[in-house]
């Protein structure tokens, strides 16, 4: 069976954001192909705000979640394997999902997407 965690991790990110809450995700950061920024790994783990106001082109499908951020000004594409993704829970409360431990297949990672090019919106005082 393909693994659980993804769709989890789907229906969590939708109901933090339906209540209006701040998903946080929780990333093993020391499982392969994993791409965050190493200086705020803390205990082999790190926690990644990934709310539509703090990510661009977030995408969540059944690999991994991928997105771009800016950590310390500088614009980084961040990629978690679904295997890294631990759980995932609202800022304001601490509630959500702590994933189970599942086994998955040993398959080629795919590289992550370049960031798309496009439009662009910009706050105008």
């Amino acid at each position: 069976m393909l693994p659980k965690r993804s769709y989890l991790l789907n229906a969590a990110y939708s109901w933090v954001a339906d209540n209006d809450m701040t998903p946080y995700l929780l990333v093993d950061a020391e499982q392969k192909d994993v791409v965050v920024p190493t200086e705020f790994v803390k205990d082999g783990q790190i926690v990644l705000n990934v709310g539509m106001t703090a990510v661009r082109h977030l995408i969540m499908d059944k690999e991994a979640v991928s997105f771009e951020a800016r950590f310390s000004g500088k614009p980084m594409q961040v990629y978690v394997p679904m295997r890294a993704a631990l759980a995932l829970y609202a800022k304001e409360n601490g509630d959500g999902f702590v994933f189970p431990d599942e086994e998955f297949l040993d398959e080629p990672t795919p590289t992550p997407p370049e960031p798309k090019k496009g439009f662009q919106l910009k706050v105008v005082k």
